[in-house]
């Protein structure tokens, strides 16, 4: 093997000759890593807020990751005020996910050289190195599609998109700080050098600079110009998603088709009743909800529900796709109203909340005591002074401020309060 490395690299792209761009080197390199150092890191930031909303530890019902050990985590009880947060810090996530699409390709295709360098394997440093390099690739490529995927609401990828998608992001960012310190240096370095083309076999060079560079066809700093517009692009065609409202319309690459048409029912929506299997009969008179808590139970009938006092919430809708509406003004009755029927005052406990569906993930959701105590937490009944259509929850949905979208949970049928998950 060793006789075989020193007869030098076979043809192909494994000869530092192949590569012929002029604008490859390590200025350029160093300037898409310094970006992409500081936007995976808010994306890692947000992811971790992400998950940490869905409040893992109170219950399994909230996080079913199988096996996660030390990966699962719990950062703070997700708050309710400010009552934006979710909205925003998801918002970001996905935004500045889809708009560092244009960077990270330019970035390997500003490095793809060294995946080829020869030998394979020089020492137990570079083998680390290398393994970590696939890693990172293979994870930022995993993270990214699924990511986006998400967002267009297309699930063809083997099981859960949030199990996946937890379990890629550590193996990436474990990839990324190794690279970031095997690297940064190195950048900081290319930074500091400028623009300028070092000779070829140069240790500053890297190994990313042509010793035979075709004619130039546009100049570093305009393939940075490129690259730029393509990200402004996609955060033109993105963000509007977020801020939603007349902003949605802007937002080509927001998932469409799950617009429920115009009127006060008329904003987003992931699942439609049909969907995760809701029939005419689980909605239908025979309705009930049911109240459990203390030892006690009470079965509520859809009149009983309008019956209690009816109490108000402006509050948004945002989901971990990155899509949000603006506030919705909310009516229903109290969270803690309901347990206070069967016996529970002041010091009202969690709840676990079961929905009719039968279909899709998110069926049941366990809020939190301070969830369930906040004022504007409501059962609610009505959206925008009319009755909640079929798709946003009829007869009854959960509105909680702060709250991802799947644990403002539709159809309800059953509010257990205090007991185990």
């Amino acid at each position: 093997m060793a006789s075989g490395w020193a007869a030098g690299p076979p043809r192909g792209p494994s000869r530092p000759e192949f590569w012929r761009s002029p604008l490859r080197g390590p200025w350029l390199t160093a300037v898409f890593g310094l970006v992409l150092l500081f936007g995976i890191t808010v994306l890692f930031v947000t992811g971790l807020l992400s998950y940490t909303a869905y409040d893992p530890n109170l219950a399994a019902v909230n996080d079913q990751t199988p096996d996660k050990g030390w990966l699962g985590f719990h950062l703070f009880p997700w708050p309710t005020s400010p009552y934006w947060l979710y909205r925003v810090t998801q918002g970001v996530h996905v935004t500045l996910g889809i708009a560092l699409v244009p960077v990270l390709l330019a970035k390997l295709w500003s490095v793809i050289p060294k995946l080829f360098a020869w030998p394979p394997v020089r020492s137990a440093a570079q083998a680390l190195e290398r393994l970590s390099l696939l890693l990172l690739v293979g994870g930022a490529g995993f993270e990214f599609v699924t990511g986006i995927l998400n967002v267009q609401l297309h699930y063809v990828f083997p099981g859960s998109f949030y199990t996946l998608h937890l379990y890629g992001a550590w193996v990436f960012i474990g990839a990324f700080l190794v690279h970031v310190a095997f690297r940064l240096r190195r950048a900081v370095r290319a930074l500091r050098a400028g623009p300028r083309r070092p000779d070829p076999d140069s240790e500053e060079a890297a190994g990313l600079v042509s010793p035979r560079p075709a004619a130039p066809t546009i100049s570093r700093r305009g393939a940075l110009g490129m690259v730029g517009l393509g990200s402004l692009a996609l955060l033109a065609v993105t963000a509007g998603q977020s801020v939603g409202g007349w902003f949605r319309q802007t937002a080509l690459l927001a998932p469409h088709g799950q617009d429920p048409g115009s009127g006060p029912n008329g904003f987003q929506i992931n699942k439609t009743a049909a969907s995760v299997g809701i029939r005419p009969s689980d909605i239908g008179p025979a309705w009930r909800l049911t109240v459990r808590g203390a030892g006690r139970q009470i079965d509520l009938t859809y009149d009983r529900l309008l019956a209690m006092p009816q109490n108000e919430a402006l509050l948004p809708i945002a989901c971990v796709e990155g899509w949000s509406t603006p506030d919705q003004h909310w009516s229903g009755v109290r969270l803690t109203d309901l347990a206070a029927l069967v016996g529970l005052g002041a010091h009202t406990p969690q709840v676990l909340v079961e929905s009719v569906q039968r279909g899709g993930s998110f069926s049941s959701v366990v809020l939190g005591a301070h969830q369930v105590r906040d004022a504007r937490s409501l059962l609610a009944v009505r959206v925008n002074g009319a009755v909640l259509s079929h798709d946003h929850g009829y007869p009854a949905r959960v509105i909680v401020p702060g709250a991802p979208g799947v644990h403002n949970t539709k159809w309800v049928t059953r509010l257990t309060f205090g007991e185990p998950a």
